[in-house]
């Protein structure tokens, strides 16, 4: 049976600090027929909420907030529904908030006022109260990317340049609308180009972060080296805080902890509009696999296949 195929986009697996496969393939955008290369970017989609969790963690470590403080307090407008949710809760999918399918009158598309959309997020109950049970939660991390901005008194995405990127040596990883930047890759659906997720609000620090194959494998040194945070805050991104439902499978901040073909893996995968992104470590080999592409179809048998 042949191995299953990476069309377009970048996939790189190390072990240790060596590098064993690094390929680049395919067309960074189809209508002008510009290829991939290793300094493209593409949209890492959901794992963006490993870079909220660290920011919360870095303002947290410098006392500008707790993980204990009630969401409420850093946000324009407190809803008395929301009372009991916590920064700990929205970092763990605990919060009781719904994620997009729960809310069908949000275009992931079009731009929204910041303060509206959290009005809209508001007009849906709880689905439980907080801490009760895990369900993933898109809006949970806008409401974490607002925290951050408030607490540090920045713009998130200024934030996250600053005090995240750079430190790390991520030079080629921004947050938000890649309008008048190089090197991006447009998002791709049945082979054809389709306008992005507005990443400057809607999904902001949920979805919001674009990066390099080289960026987002140099990420994964924050679990695997503890780089960036405190120890203590780095064992907490990892750590089970919540199982999700799924066999052998918690949730810690912004990472999913459990196996994958058969290896202990700290992980998470993502999702948006015309693009695709997996980035895990695994402990026990030291390996490290990144996965992006610009299309919205993917083998799933691609990560298992890449790992055996």
């Amino acid at each position: 049976m042949p191995k299953p195929s990476l069309d377009r986009g970048v996939l790189l697996l190390a072990q240790g600090d060596d590098i064993l496969m690094s390929r680049v393939t395919g067309a960074a955008d189809a209508a002008t027929a510009s290829p991939c290369t290793p300094a493209t970017r593409f949209q890492i989609a959901s794992i963006s909420k490993q870079m909220a969790a660290a920011a919360v963690q870095l303002l947290a470590g410098r006392g500008a907030l707790r993980l204990t403080d009630p969401v409420n307090r850093w946000l324009p407008h407190p809803q008395p529904a929301w009372s009991g949710i916590t920064l700990h809760h929205l970092l763990t999918h605990t919060s009781g908030l719904g994620h997009w399918e729960d809310y069908p009158m949000i275009d992931l598309a079009a731009p929204a006022e910041p303060d509206e959309l959290l009005g809209i997020f508001a007009s849906l109950p709880p689905l439980s109260a907080p801490g009760a049970t895990w369900h993933y939660s898109s809006p949970g991390y806008v409401l974490l990317a607002r925290a951050v901005e408030r607490a540090a008194d920045r713009p998130y995405a200024a934030f996250l340049a600053d005090e995240v990127f750079a430190p790390l040596g991520m030079t080629g990883s921004f947050a938000g609308a890649a309008d008048g930047r190089d090197d991006v890759a447009t998002g791709h659906e049945g082979g054809r180009p389709v306008p992005s997720w507005d990443l400057d609000t809607v999904s902001m620090g949920a979805g919001d972060v674009w990066c390099t194959g080289a960026d987002l494998l140099t990420w994964l040194d924050v679990p695997r080296r503890g780089r960036l945070l405190e120890p203590a805050a780095a064992a907490a991104m990892t750590a089970p805080h919540a199982p999700t439902g799924r066999p052998g499978e918690s949730y810690g901040y912004g990472w999913f902890v459990g196996t994958l073909a058969g290896e202990r893996a700290i992980h998470h995968s993502g999702d948006n509009g015309g693009y695709k992104a997996f980035a895990g470590w695994f402990p026990d080999s030291d390996r490290r696999l990144v996965v992006l592409t610009n299309q919205a179809e993917i083998d799933p048998a691609l990560l298992k296949a890449e790992l055996e």
